[in-house]
């Protein structure tokens, strides 16, 4: 299991399912949500994600016909998004999970690059292939 949290920790969810492909999307739209180059998503099987505190704080914005980009109302940060066409998954940010630094084995100043190794996922660091 893997918890994650906004970034004034009002929303807090966790993941118990496999995360599906990690994407790092640059598409105009994510680019203006997560206000970088990229969003960095990926999908999780709706039955293995579940909010555990903060229900109340999801504003959900319909960015398109049937896709809603679900943030926090108070520190306004990105946490899930939800499609009609694929009501079975939830795509969750990435940057969120917060399991590595509350357990002490990553500290967030020792450089800028993370290793999304959840549930055996791995990201490409440094345009390395696998």
């Amino acid at each position: 299991m893997a918890k994650a949290s906004c970034l004034c920790g009002g929303i807090r969810y966790e993941v118990t399912g496999e995360l599906g492909p990690v994407a790092l999307c640059h598409c105009g739209m994510c680019r203006k949500a997560s206000g970088s180059a990229f969003a960095a998503n990926a999908s999780v099987a709706r039955d293995g994600f579940r909010l555990t505190h903060g229900a109340e704080l999801v504003q959900r914005y319909e960015s398109s016909p049937g896709n809603w980009r679900c943030f926090c109302r108070v520190c306004g940060t990105p946490v899930f998004s939800e499609k009609r066409d694929a009501p079975e998954t939830v795509r969750v940010r990435l940057g969120l999970f917060d399991d590595r630094a509350q357990n002490g084995t990553h500290d967030p100043r020792s450089n800028n690059r993370n290793n999304y190794a959840l549930h055996g996922k791995q990201s490409v660091e440094d345009g390395d292939s696998e």
